[in-house]
């Protein structure tokens, strides 16, 4: 043997020796530690439960289901003796990558929430109207009225925004309540904002065509998935009824414009041509966008 293996078996026998030494002190130390997991901040409470005997009143026995009272109580889990688990960021239901796919997928479905379950429709639609009728072709720009539809959206419904923020996510960031808790405390200002748009007769229409028996009086029995539907049917009628409404003083003064240019022998000039000063300058005398967005305001009220 030369000296390079004499070197090679003195190492290997030192490593084997360290390994020896390193799993022995981890048998010795598992026998006498207890597996503490928290944050740097509860050095202190930490070094407590490494120290504290085995007598049984200081056990900490495992927690029944539903004895957790607060938020607290839920971010700490309690196994037996020898294992106590706190963790910060959730109440102990949702795993942290999951609550943000959970959010990125809201955030994802919000902009159809926000046409199809508040009052953006209705408001759009007349706002479109009330251009037609002007015969202004693209002046205000879509891009304008979708920013006014969403101004008076977010107008008419700050109170149900309002009551959701403080019902259910101020609630369930702090761990007070459970995910279903806050989506039921979410969905209620909801539910109360679209029964109280949609007629009854959609309503049951559509309990109806769901095969869903319904009295035709308790609201409460209303799925959600029914009111919904019911809600947009009715806030499309709204809409066009609203949007006739506007036309009807327009088309009076096209049909006036019209008999002047016949009688005048102009008829080879179109009237819509003639007409669209005299319509812009009767909107603006009467204050028609204050008129039209005041009154369609009022219509949620």
């Amino acid at each position: 043997m030369n000296i390079k293996d004499k070197k090679y078996d003195i190492k290997h026998e030192l490593k084997k020796l360290v390994y020896m030494l390193i799993i022995v002190f981890i048998i010795l130390l598992a026998d006498a530690a207890v597996v503490f997991a928290a944050s740097d901040d509860d050095g202190a409470e930490a070094q407590h439960y490494l120290d504290r005997d085995n007598t049984e009143e200081n056990r900490t026995n495992i927690n029944e289901p539903g004895t957790a009272e607060t938020g607290e109580d839920l971010k700490e889990l309690n196994i037996a003796n020898s294992l106590t688990i706190t963790y910060d960021g959730g109440n102990g239901e949702l795993n942290g990558m999951l609550r943000i796919l959970i959010i990125l997928t809201a955030i994802a479905i919000l902009p159809i929430l926000l046409v199809t379950l508040t009052s953006f429709t209705r408001i759009l639609i007349v706002l479109h109207f009330t251009r037609q009728a002007l015969n202004t072709q693209s002046a205000p720009p879509n891009q304008v009225l979708i920013a006014i539809a969403l101004f008076l959206t977010f107008y008419i419904m700050q109170p149900v925004f309002g009551e959701i923020y403080t019902n259910a996510i101020v609630p369930y960031d702090a761990g007070e309540i459970t995910t279903s808790e806050a989506l039921d405390a979410a969905i209620k200002p909801m539910r109360e904002f679209m029964l109280g748009e949609a007629l009854i007769r959609d309503i049951d229409v559509f309990m109806q065509l769901s095969d869903t028996p319904w009295d035709g009086e308790d609201m409460d029995l209303v799925p959600t998935t029914v009111l919904i539907p019911a809600f947009i049917v009715g806030e499309l009628r709204q809409a066009f009824i609203i949007g006739f409404i506007i036309y009807i003083p327009f088309i009076v003064l096209d049909m006036v414009v019209a008999s002047v240019l016949m009688s005048m022998g102009m008829m080879m000039l179109p009237p819509t041509t003639i007409s669209m000063p005299f319509k812009i300058l009767l909107f603006v005398l009467a204050d028609g966008w204050n008129l039209v967005i005041v009154e369609l305001i009022k219509t949620f009220l």
